[in-house]
């Protein structure tokens, strides 16, 4: 490399470019001060807030968004895959190859002999051969049915999975009837709890905590995304109030000054409108 990067010394290739742009921001004596500092830690938030802006791009189905928010989240990959070569633990190529073998060995009926009907087979085969990995990575140590779901994810998105690990060993129900009267259930000493003389903000957690998961199972069973169930909810909710900020702005006023009576009668007129 040269003593000082420029924009003409850099490779032509795009990954490499890219790769040599994340090695110069971490160089110590040339690199980015802001950079240099970060470890694995500190730029994991931005790795999540990455992704979630992956899926937000998609969710307004904005292919130039995308495309920036799709480099903006291998500049993710890179950036870990830099602090890790430095410490000599591994490198982008290293994961990269590491994906690559995954993929193969858990699609055999695309790159081997096995056959596999329909999506449901494979995803069936999927988890068995996730399965096999978790088991070969504990050695002789046995795993349970829940072992390795990140405790980082999203709760309703965690729920959704420790619900389906359960799932796969026979805990599960077989309609939807049954989740149904969970969540009445898990509602009901909630409202016992709300009712309570003195409220225990402990137990009041506990309790709602246990409707959001019981509502997140509803969901699973239902083949719906709860999170994306939950993203839409909160779109709606935003036009509507938005609405009534609207209705109420045309009259020199804002929601401060309106009363909850009023600002329900514009809820439902937003309701029939969007």
């Amino acid at each position: 490399m040269p003593d000082k990067p420029t924009s003409s010394s850099l490779p032509k290739e795009p990954l490499a470019r890219l790769l040599a742009v994340m090695a110069w921001l971490r160089d110590r004596q040339h690199g980015c001060p802001w950079d240099i500092d970060q470890t694995f830690k500190t730029i994991a938030p931005y790795t999540i807030e990455e992704a979630y802006e992956v899926a937000d791009a998609i969710e307004r189905d904005d292919m130039p968004a995308l495309k920036e928010e799709l480099g903006d989240l291998l500049l993710q990959v890179v950036y870990h895959a830099q602090m890790a070569s430095e410490t000599k633990a591994f490198d982008f190529t290293d994961v990269a190859a590491a994906i690559a073998d995954k993929m193969v060995d858990r699609h055999p009926h695309v790159f081997g002999d096995l056959k596999i009907a329909d999506a449901d087979a494979q995803t069936i085969s999927w988890e068995a051969r996730k399965s096999a990995e978790r088991a070969k990575k504990g050695g002789e140590q046995p795993t349970g049915a829940l072992d390795g779901v990140a405790k980082a994810l999203p709760a309703l998105l965690r729920a959704e999975k420790i619900q389906k690990r359960a799932a796969r060993v026979g805990f599960d129900w077989k309609e939807t009837g049954p989740v149904i009267d969970k969540i009445e259930e898990e509602l009901a000493e909630l409202r016992a709890e709300l009712a309570a003389g003195t409220v225990d903000p402990a137990r009041v957690t506990d309790e709602l905590g246990d409707v959001l998961f019981a509502v997140a199972n509803l969901a699973r069973h239902c083949r719906i995304d709860p999170e994306a169930a939950l993203r839409g909810t909160n779109d709606k909710f935003e036009r509507r109030f938005r609405y009534i900020e609207a209705r109420l702005a045309d009259h020199g006023r804002t929601p401060a000054d309106a009363t909850l009576e009023e600002m329900e009668t514009l809820w439902q007129e937003a309701k029939h409108k969007a």
